[in-house]
């Protein structure tokens, strides 16, 4: 597939969900989630993503063909897991690559595994735990300019993170808190220097309005669900997100990359289908938004392709809010 165009799937011999862009060697890789082609329940616990292995996509640039780097890690090669290896993403530093993913435990928490490999395009070896310390899903990379490694993660519902209210997993803790009271935030935790464990306890991110309120949980429209990311531009750190119920991708800056970060608006309109998992990436001199929807399968939640479209800034430094179908 040559000339690949915006707001259309990357490929479509698989499907694919969540990616994770980054450029690595002059090129843009690709760290989706592969969606199998399943007839299991569909439910809140997110048992219709039954995925169990990551490919890895590159692309020269947007004139060439998309190269699938074919199966760069599988469930089977991961010793701490059991099922579920959703959404992943990537760092670079070291000099190696690491691949960043959750999964399920035996004991069926989530937890985020990491694999290291000596390409970009994989394959990736897991080590045999996962990080200590960590839980939930959705785990994104930023490596500063600094050199700091940060991970962000968490989601609700399937991703678990309402169980971890109190700081340790409580089963049978269903609820977030009140709709009149703080949303439950992402985490983020430093990374070690050689990317393999935490180097400090995670930290619940705080999203603010304008004059500096905690975003409430009822605030469905701007409040935090999963897929975090955090790239940085003129000197901000922009977290992205998805809401959830409400299906936008938004986002709040900050001067921190630990926050707190004060909400500014909507990146992504709603696509066909429940779900929005995103990554932004700067590529040459443009910014590029990488997201999926459900319209390869007609709206089929669990069978989703990744696509890629223009992100653009004003001038003051908010982004452009995209409408995916507009012509």
């Amino acid at each position: 597939m040559t000339n690949i165009k915006p707001n259309q799937p990357l490929v479509t011999h698989i499907y694919t969900a969540d990616p994770s862009a980054h450029v690595f060697e002059n090129k843009i890789y690709i760290y989706p989630s592969h969606d199998l082609d399943h007839d299991g329940p569909d439910n809140d616990n997110g048992d219709q993503y039954a995925m169990e292995d990551y490919h890895v996509l590159s692309l020269d640039n947007f004139d060439a063909s998309v190269v699938d780097h074919g199966e760069a890690l599988h469930l089977r090669d991961v010793p701490w897991a059991s099922a579920q290896m959703w959404a992943p993403d990537a760092a670079y530093k070291n000099n190696k690559y690491y691949l960043y993913f959750p999964a399920r435990d035996h004991d069926g928490i989530f937890r985020l595994g990491v694999a290291t490999g000596d390409s970009p395009a994989g394959p990736f070896h897991a080590e045999p735990d996962y990080i200590k310390g960590s839980y939930s899903i959705d785990p994104a990379v930023l490596v500063d300019e600094d050199d700091q490694a940060y991970i962000y993660f968490g989601g609700l519902w399937g991703g678990q993170l309402e169980k971890w209210q109190t700081g340790s997993f409580e089963p049978s803790q269903t609820e977030g808190p009140p709709a009149d009271k703080p949303a439950i935030g992402p985490r983020v935790a430093l990374l070690s220097e050689d990317m393999l464990s935490f180097a400090g306890e995670p930290q619940e991110i705080s999203i603010v309005d304008e004059d500096g309120n905690p975003i409430l949980a009822g605030d469905e429209d701007r409040r935090y669900f999963e897929g975090p990311w955090v790239h940085k531009y003129n000197g901000y750190y922009y977290l992205s997100y998805s809401t959830g119920t409400t299906h936008k991708l938004v986002y709040g800056i900050s001067k921190n990359p630990m926050g707190p970060f004060t909400f500014k608006g909507t990146i992504l309109t709603p696509v066909i289908g429940w779900t929005t998992h995103h990554s932004i990436v700067q590529f040459e001199d443009k910014w590029y938004l990488f997201y999926h929807d459900s319209s390869l399968s007609e709206g089929v939640n669990h069978k989703r392709c990744v696509k890629y479209t223009e992100l653009k800034y004003n001038a003051d430094g908010t982004i452009q809010t995209i409408d995916p179908y507009a012509e």
